[in-house]
C-alpha cells in the first residue's frame, strides 16, 4: 500500500490567513509555514502560477519545512498556454512572449526558481493544469511532448480541465499518453452536474505518484468570483465517497497525494483534516 499524504492548495491565500486558523505569534510567512507543516505533510504552491517562482523564496520554504515534507508547485500560467500577464514577466523578453527564446527564457526562470526545493528533496511534483480549451489531438499530444523534454527527471502530475480527456474510449488513450512521458494524472472531484464537468475518474498513469485535487461542488464553477467558485464546505458523504478511490489509487501508486483546493476561510484545511481521520480508520 503506498503512502497517502494529505493537504490544502495553499498556505497563503488571504482567506485562510484571515480565518484565525493560524495562531497569535505564527501568523507572519515563516510562522504560517511552520505552523502548517506541523500539521500536514504536503501543500501545493499556486502562487507560481502567477508569477515566476524566486530561487531565494523557495530555499526558504525549503530550510522551514521539516524532512520528509513536500511542495507540489503549480507550473507558471505561460507554460501550460493560459494568458499571462505582462507584469508578471522578467524583463528584456521578446515581444512575442510565446516565441521559443521567451520560452527558453521562462522555462530557465522557472527550473532555477524550484532548484531549492529539488535539491533537498522536497519537490512533491510539478503540477501542470491546462486550461479548459487544451483538448485531446495532435496538438495537445505535441504540447505535452514539449513539456516531457523541458521536465526530464522531474516528478510531474497533469490535471485536464476540458472533460473529453477523461470520457469514453478517451479515458485509455489520455491515460496511456501520460504514461508514455512518465507524468501523474490528476483525479479530480467537482460538481458533476456541469457542462464542463471533469468525470471523477481515479487512473494510475505513473507507478511513483497519483494526485487528487478536491475543488468543491460549487454551482459557480467557471464563472463569478474565485469565492463563489470555490466555496464549499464538504461533508462526510462527499468525503467518505473518496475513501475508497484514494485507498485504491494507494495500492497502484508509491504516493497519493491528496489536496483540497477550497480555499475560502479554512475550510480546505478542515476538509484535509476530517479527509485524514476517515482515511486513518
Amino acid at each position: 500500500m503506498g503512502e497517502i499524504l494529505v493537504g490544502a492548495c495553499s498556505w497563503t491565500d488571504r482567506a485562510l490567513v484571515s480565518s484565525g486558523w493560524y495562531p497569535t505569534g505564527r501568523r507572519d510567512a515563516e510562522g504560517r509555514l511552520r505552523h502548517y507543516a506541523e500539521r500536514f505533510p504536503v501543500v501545493e504552491v499556486d502562487s507560481t502560477y502567477y508569477a515566476l517562482p524566486a530561487e531565494r523564496t523557495s530555499g526558504l520554504w525549503a530550510q522551514r519545512t521539516p524532512d520528509g515534507f513536500v511542495f507540489d508547485v503549480k507550473a507558471f500560467s505561460l507554460l501550460t498556454g493560459h494568458p499571462t500577464r505582462p507584469a508578471v514577466l522578467p524583463p528584456g523578453l521578446p515581444d512575442d512572449i510565446r516565441g521559443p527564446k521567451a520560452l527558453d527564457e521562462v522555462w530557465r526562470r522557472f527550473t532555477d526558481g524550484i532548484r531549492p526545493l529539488r535539491d533537498t528533496g522536497r519537490l512533491g511534483a510539478v503540477l501542470f493544469q491546462f486550461p479548459p480549451w487544451f483538448r485531446p489531438g495532435a496538438r495537445a499530444d505535441a504540447f505535452l511532448a514539449q513539456c516531457a523534454e523541458r521536465t526530464a527527471g522531474w516528478p510531474v502530475c497533469v490535471e485536464f480541465r476540458h472533460p473529453d480527456w477523461w470520457r469514453g474510449e478517451q479515458e485509455e488513450a489520455t491515460a496511456g499518453l501520460l504514461r508514455s512521458h512518465g507524468f501523474a494524472a490528476v483525479a479530480v472531484d467537482m460538481r458533476q452536474s456541469l457542462p464542463s464537468a471533469v468525470p471523477p475518474v481515479t487512473p494510475v498513469s505513473c507507478e511513483r505518484l497519483a494526485v487528487v485535487r478536491l475543488h468543491g461542488r460549487s454551482p459557480a464553477w467557471g464563472t463569478g468570483s474565485k469565492e463563489d467558485r470555490f466555496r464549499h464546505e464538504y461533508t462526510d458523504g462527499e468525503l467518505r465517497e473518496w475513501v475508497p478511490r484514494v485507498r485504491a489509487l494507494a495500492g497502484r501508486a508509491e504516493r497519493v497525494h491528496v489536496l483540497f483546493n477550497t480555499c475560502c476561510g479554512d475550510s480546505a484545511v478542515r476538509a484535509a483534516e476530517r479527509m485524514r481521520d476517515l482515511l486513518a480508520h
